[in-house]
């Protein structure tokens, strides 16, 4: 029997905030602008473009509201900030965002280690950001950190995560993210919490933020899309981490996502192969090599063709 997939598949790229925000090098206001714009060239329609926190603690994103302010001037792109606390909100709306993105984690020792709170009043703090952001007449989209395992797979209880989806998407939500922090999570896990979740959170959207740290991300998506998933947040190249989970890796890469989907048949209107050549001239820039598939077989190709270019001597 034929696999079961939808027609087309929306990809939010993370990597100028996920991504960008564990880079020690820092990245030009200039640069960041500009990655953001060859992205929606390239056909990306969802960006979440930086992270509204204290630049003591995440210099990378010191100039949040200055690539705001630069940003294409495009009706038919959403553009998005992270923010986690009150004072994130109004930073974003103040940068003239519409979307703001919240998260929070669903174990304690991770929500201690991350934002010095435990998940209960990390909940408390995102019910308020909820509140303040339809004040501002914003769209908020909540996601929730560790949800396939922290530890181990499985330590943070399912029936947590569906009270707390029910919880939130009663206070009104764009959209109600579930994120692999730890790429813990395989296929079958991730059909058992996508169906489980799906019955709280009823219409409202839910998307998959997958890390790759143990090369399961691209099963878990095929996974999510045959139970009827599809917005995903993936990084170019497969950019970004997570400092408080020691060797976790960064998103899902970009090309290698759209290349699976556009392969199969479900359409993402993105070219793989822009997105690629990005993650390549961010290599150079920073000085190391990127995981994403599709960019180390781009590397390969260049370096074969300049090869059999030179004269012999």
């Amino acid at each position: 029997m034929p696999m079961q997939l939808p027609e087309s598949a929306s990809i939010c790229e993370v990597g100028p905030r996920d991504g960008f925000q564990y880079e020690t090098t820092f990245i030009p206001t200039e640069r960041k602008v500009a990655v953001i714009e060859r992205l929606v060239e390239a056909g990306v329609r969802r960006i979440q473009v930086t992270s509204f926190v204290h630049p003591k603690w995440v210099p990378q994103m010191a100039d949040a509201e200055e690539v705001c302010r630069r940003l294409p001037d495009r009706d038919d792109v959403i553009f998005s900030g992270l923010a986690l606390n009150v004072k994130g909100v109004e930073r974003a709306h103040a940068a003239g965002l519409r979307y703001v993105d919240l998260s929070i984690a669903t174990h304690d020792e991770h929500s201690l280690a991350n934002a010095n709170m435990t998940v209960a009043e990390a909940v408390r703090q995102a019910e308020a950001m909820i509140r303040l952001a339809h004040h501002y007449d914003m769209q908020p989209q909540l996601g929730l950190q560790t949800v396939f395992g922290y530890k181990q797979p499985g330590d943070t209880p399912l029936q947590r995560i569906r009270e707390l989806a029910r919880r939130f998407v009663d206070l009104g939500l764009e959209s109600f993210s579930l994120a692999d922090t730890t790429g813990m999570a395989h296929p079958v896990q991730i059909q058992e919490y996508v169906e489980a979740v799906r019955e709280e959170i009823g219409d409202t959207p839910l998307v998959l933020h997958l890390h790759d740290t143990r090369g399961m991300g691209l099963a878990n998506v095929l996974a999510a899309l045959q139970c009827g998933v599809t917005r995903f947040d993936t990084s170019l190249g497969g950019l970004g981490g997570c400092p408080f989970i020691p060797g976790a890796t960064g998103n899902i890469a970009t090309e290698d996502t759209v290349y699976m989907l556009e392969a199969m048949g479900v359409r993402t209107g993105i070219d793989y192969r822009r997105v690629a050549e990005l993650a390549l001239e961010l290599e150079a820039f920073l000085g190391k090599e990127l995981p994403g598939r599709q960019t180390r077989l781009l590397a390969r190709q260049r370096a074969l063709a300049a090869s059999e270019s030179r004269p012999c001597s």
